[in-house]
């Protein structure tokens, strides 16, 4: 069974860091591009960014210079770093997989076929 399984989530200040986590489990994740979306109260999911196969990367114009994306093959995991965070990255942090490339559509969600169950991030004073 295809899983994806994020952590890393938590409340940090502005200003602060977070790291998260994408796991996955029953299959193999340097066989996919995988995305990490976002979701805020009352706001559309938007994607945060993409990383592919071959390890290209795609950012949203509101995280570039402050979120990177990176895998680990060994450990079949994803990681968010997300560092100078403010209020408006307060949301639910989900990662998906789709095929081998992120594309020039990756920001939209409904290309990710597989999902996690999402991480709470809250920046807040």
């Amino acid at each position: 069974q295809l899983q994806l399984v994020e952590s890393g989530g938590g409340l940090v200040q502005p200003g602060g860091s977070l790291r998260l986590s994408c796991a996955a489990s029953g299959f193999t994740l340097d066989n996919y591009a995988i995305g990490w979306f976002r979701q805020a109260p009352g706001k559309e999911r938007e994607g945060v960014t993409c990383i592919s196969s071959g390890a290209g990367t795609k950012f949203a114009d509101s995280v570039k210079g402050r979120f990177t994306i990176s895998r680990d093959n060994a450990k079949n995991t994803v990681y968010l770093q997300m560092n100078s965070l403010s209020v408006e990255d307060t949301a639910i942090y989900y990662c998906a997989a789709r095929g081998l490339l992120c594309g020039s559509s990756w920001s939209s969600w409904g290309g990710f076929g597989y999902w996690g169950q999402g991480t709470q991030v809250t920046v807040s004073s």
